[in-house]
């Protein structure tokens, strides 16, 4: 049975379809252009699905708090012209959140904290919910064009495959969770997870990479208590023009290809990663030395 009738469930809304700058445009930007082109930040707001168009490799990026009643997601027609917002993509989403549902084409599935699901191009309704509107699922949406259908897949926290990194002396002891990736759940370039820093651990990927054939988006979650006074310094740019970004919990921030992407926290603090691009092979990479960043 479905979570809901269409006339029953609130719908999504386009926030911004942004056009990102070239390298050279961004060596010269201030923090409010900065902040402006690079940071998303009202993914999550209670009672709505929200979500972002960017031109790097179209990914739309969202996120969806459902209260009292489902959200479904819509495509907006300006920038999609679609009949429905999987008619042309795939979906990627992790649950951040308390326990929910996600209705696929009718079929119910239960979300629990930090389970991840893939929706294949070609599902005609999706529909989001909470189990307690009071402990509010959290859903985090990350989606790429799709040139062929691959199954609805459903994971747990249990199911992902685990990858350590770092230690205690660095100060980046952390674990990523792969969900989506060739050899996990299948897609068509959409790869997709979440890392976990350990506690007493503050920087995230350093040392540092780029990645030309694919751009990224890192959205950071359980920053501190969520009281302002926690957060992430979001190092991005070309490795010899460097440059920083504040980014407080629940907002993401998108790599280019040709940009580093490296944090540092007040605290530990988790994020999820998403990818799309020509390579979905995770350590396809190209790797920055330290000495050469400024």
């Amino acid at each position: 049975m479905a979570i809901a009738s269409k006339t029953e469930a609130g719908v999504s809304q386009l926030l911004e379809y942004r056009i990102q700058p070239d390298p050279v445009r961004t060596r010269n930007m201030d923090t409010a252009d900065l902040r402006g082109h690079y940071l998303m930040e009202r993914v999550f707001e209670p009672g709505r699905l929200n979500y972002y168009y960017l031109d790097y490799d179209r990914a739309i990026i969202g996120g969806a708090i459902p209260l009292d009643r489902p959200l479904r997601l819509e495509p907006d027609q300006n920038s999609m012209a679609a009949e429905s917002f999987l008619e042309r993509r795939e979906l990627g989403v992790i649950n951040i959140g308390g326990p929910g549902r996600i209705s696929v084409d009718g079929a119910d599935i239960a979300m629990a904290t930090e389970d991840a699901l893939y929706v294949g191009r070609g599902v005609a309704e999706v529909l989001f919910a909470s189990d307690d509107p009071a402990r509010p699922a959290r859903y985090y949406l990350a989606s790429y064009p799709a040139h062929t259908a691959y199954p609805t897949n459903h994971h747990t926290t249990a199911q992902a495959n685990r990858l350590p990194l770092g230690s205690k002396e660095t100060c980046n002891e952390r674990v990523i969770h792969q969900f989506i990736h060739p050899d996990g759940i299948k897609s068509c370039q959409l790869v997709m997870g979440f890392t976990r820093l350990a506690p007493g651990s503050v920087w995230n990927t350093m040392p540092c990479h780029t990645h030309s054939r694919r751009s990224e988006v890192y959205m950071y979650y359980d920053i501190g208590e969520g009281d302002g006074n926690s957060f992430v310094v979001h190092l991005m740019g070309e490795p010899d023009q460097t440059r920083a970004l504040i980014v407080r919990d629940g907002q993401a921030v998108v790599s280019p290809a040709w940009s580093i992407h490296s944090g540092c926290g007040t605290a530990n603090y988790n994020f999820i990663w998403a990818m799309g691009g020509e390579n979905q092979v995770f350590a396809n990479m190209d790797l920055v030395p330290m000495g050469d960043l400024i």
